[in-house]
Order: C-alpha cells, then structure tokens, then sequence
C-alpha cells in the first residue's frame, strides 16, 4: 500500500471518529414520574396519643391525599389515592410539574394526608408522622423503571388512623 492510500485512509478513519464522537447514538429520553408509596394502619387503642405502630393492623381501602404547593403556598396537585388490602399505597402522581428544581421538588413541595378509613370503629385521625399537617415525603432511593418509563419513588408515613372507643 502507498504512503498516499495510508494517509488517506488514516484520515478517513480519523473523520469517521470525529464524527461518532461528536453525534453519540443515544437512547429515547425516557420521562421521570413521580411516586409515593406508604402504609396507613388502625392503631391499637393501648398506643393512641403515640407514635407506636405496636399491635398495630393495616387498613385496606383506607384513603389518602398527595398535597403539593409551591413556593407561593398555592396547590399545584391534589389527588386521592386508596390503600390495598395490605394497607399499602402507591401514589403515581401523573401531571405533577416542577417548574424550579428546588422549590417545586417532590421533597419540598408534597405531603401526604389521611383522609378517611372505611372501618367505622377506627377512623379518627392520628398525627402519627405529622399526618394531620400532611405527613413529608423521604428519598430512599428508589425507583421504578419501565420500558419507556422510569419513575423515583418516594416514602411518606406510616399514617394511622385510631378507635373512637377505646377500653
């Protein structure tokens, strides 16, 4: 092979580097959702007026509020979530928008509320983990990924509800 052809290849093949460093094949943007997830339980009447989750039983169908203000103090998402059979919740919340990435932040701007519990013999508020002014959220890494789908989950609570009646 000449000199000529191997210059010319070199530089081809130098081009050809360039131009895949500078255009890296990417994959799609995949959007971040937001989630929160906790439990909500029946305190034990022996445990009201604390912060005990003992002998405590999880409420299924029990609902709760995700509650997201601005810097303004102004409601930017209300949304209603139920509880399963476990008493477990996962509150995906879809049309939340963060216009500042520190102030509208999930961690600053959302809390989460009880709202009702479909036991009549156990549906008065607790302020267990501030549920009466709105339980904050915590980071615990976590997320959920999908395939075009990924999601950071975040904790709030346990919350609790208690008897109205207690011996």
């Amino acid at each position: 092979m000449s000199t000529k052809n191997l210059l010319s290849l070199s530089f081809l093949l130098l081009l050809l580097l360039h131009i895949a460093s500078a255009n890296p094949v990417r994959p799609p943007h995949k959007p971040l959702s937001v989630a929160v997830e906790g439990l909500v339980y029946c305190q034990n009447c022996k445990k009201v007026g604390t912060w005990s989750l003992t002998e405590a039983k999880p409420i299924s169908g029990a609902k709760i509020s995700v509650i997201c203000k601005n810097h303004n103090d102004q409601v930017k998402f209300y949304k209603v979530y139920q509880t399963n059979k476990d008493g477990y919740f996962y509150a995906e919340l879809v049309g939340y928008q963060m216009n500042h990435p520190v102030l509208d932040h999930p961690l600053q701007a959302c809390k989460v509320k009880p709202v009702s519990s479909p036991l009549s013999d156990c549906n008065l508020l607790t302020n267990l983990n501030y549920g009466l002014t709105g339980a904050p959220l915590r980071y615990e890494k976590k997320f959920v990924l999908g395939h075009n789908y990924r999601a950071a989950v975040y904790a709030a609570g346990p919350l609790a509800f208690h008897p109205q009646k207690c011996l």
